[in-house]
C-alpha cells in the first residue's frame, strides 16, 4: 500500500466513526440538548489531548486556534445536533453531504485551488448518491433544522479548508492542534450551553455511555485522523471521504434497527463510494501548506515549512 493510500485509509477512519453520531445521539443521548451534547462530545476530549502532548498554542496562534475551534467544534458540533433532533437522519445527512461543494468553493477563494471538472462532478455525484442511499418516500422537513445542517456543514468545510491553509506551528504535531481545536470549541461552547439550556440534565449510565463513546473515539481519535489527513491531503480530498458518514449511517440502521436497505439505496451506495474512490485519484500533488514557527511569528510574521512528520503517541 503506498504512503497516499495509507493516508487515506487512515482519515476515512474519521467519517466511518462518525456515521454512528445519529445513531447514538437519538439511542443513548437525552432529548432535546444540542449544545449540552456538543459540549460533552468536544471538551473532555480536548482536555485529555492536551494532557497528553503538554503543549499550548503561542503568538497568533491563539487566535488561529479559536477560530478553528469555533468552526470545526464550537459552531459545528451544535448545529450538527440541532440538525439531527429536528430532521430525520437521512434528510440531515443529505443536507451535510453539501460539504464537499462548499470546500470546492472555498479551497478556490482561500488556498488558490482552481475547482476542475472532476472535483464539481465527484462532489456532486456524492451528494446524488447520499440522497438514495437515506432519502424515504414522504421525509418530513423542518426548516430550522434544515438551515442548522447546511450551516454545520458550511462551518465544517471552512474549518478544513482554514486547517490546509494555516497547516501548524513548527514542531506540534497533529494531535496537539486537535486537542488545541477541540479545548477551544468546547469553551466557546459552555457558556451558551449554559445560557440557552440551563444546568445540565440528570444523566443515566447508557447517557453516560454515549457521550463517552462521543468524546473519546468519535471526537478524539476521529479529529487526529480528520486533522492528520488535511495536512497531507488536498482539501477536496479529505472532505470527499465524508459520504462515508452516511454510508455508515445506513449501514448501522440496518444492522442495529432493522432498517430496509433496498436497491435504491445499494446503487446510491455504489455511486457514493465510487465518488469518493475518484476524488482520491487526483494526478497532482497537494502543495504543502505553510507553517509558521513561533520565533518567526513573533518577531517578523515569516512563515516555514511544516515538518509533516506526526508524533507517535497513540491514546
Amino acid at each position: 500500500m503506498s504512503r497516499k493510500a495509507a493516508t487515506v485509509a487512515l482519515t476515512a477512519i474519521a467519517p466511518i466513526s462518525w456515521g454512528s453520531t445519529y445513531f447514538v445521539t437519538t439511542e443513548f443521548l437525552p432529548p432535546d440538548r444540542p449544545l449540552f451534547t456538543g459540549l460533552m462530545r468536544a471538551l473532555p476530549a480536548g482536555l485529555l489531548l492536551l494532557a497528553l502532548t503538554r503543549k499550548l498554542p503561542r503568538g497568533a496562534w491563539w487566535w488561529k486556534s479559536l477560530v478553528l475551534g469555533a468552526l470545526n467544534i464550537g459552531a459545528f458540533f451544535p448545529l450538527l445536533f440541532l440538525a439531527a433532533y429536528r430532521l430525520p437522519g437521512g434528510v440531515a445527512a443529505v443536507v451535510g453531504s453539501v460539504g464537499p461543494l462548499f470546500v470546492v468553493g472555498l479551497a478556490a477563494l482561500f488556498l488558490g485551488d482552481k475547482p476542475t471538472a472532476k472535483s464539481l462532478l465527484t462532489a456532486i455525484a456524492a451528494a446524488f448518491g447520499v440522497s438514495l442511499v437515506v432519502l424515504k418516500a414522504g421525509a418530513a422537513l423542518d426548516a430550522v433544522g434544515v438551515v442548522a445542517g447546511l450551516l454545520s456543514a458550511l462551518s465544517m468545510s471552512a474549518g478544513t479548508v482554514f486547517t490546509k491553509r494555516w497547516g501548524r506551528p513548527e514542531g506540534v504535531g497533529a494531535l496537539a492542534l486537535t486537542g488545541w481545536q477541540l479545548a477551544a470549541g468546547g469553551l466557546v461552547l459552555l457558556p451558551v450551553a449554559l445560557l440557552v439550556e440551563g444546568a445540565p440534565p440528570a444523566l443515566t449510565g447508557t447517557n453516560l455511555a454515549g457521550y463517552a463513546y462521543l468524546a473519546f473515539g468519535n471526537t478524539a481519535i476521529s479529529y487526529f485522523l480528520w486533522f492528520r489527513g488535511i495536512g497531507r491531503l488536498s482539501a477536496s480530498s479529505v472532505t470527499l471521504l465524508g459520504p462515508l458518514s452516511p454510508i455508515t449511517a445506513a449501514v448501522i440502521g440496518w444492522a442495529a434497527l432493522g432498517q430496509a436497505l433496498g436497491p435504491v439505496q445499494l446503487l446510491g451506495m455504489v455511486i457514493a463510494f465510487g465518488a469518493t474512490l475518484v476524488a482520491q485519484t487526483a494526478p497532482r500533488t497537494p502543495r504543502a501548506p505553510k507553517v509558521e514557527s513561533f520565533s518567526s511569528s513573533e518577531k517578523n510574521g515569516q512563515e516555514v515549512s511544516m515538518d509533516l512528520e506526526v508524533s507517535a503517541v497513540r491514546r
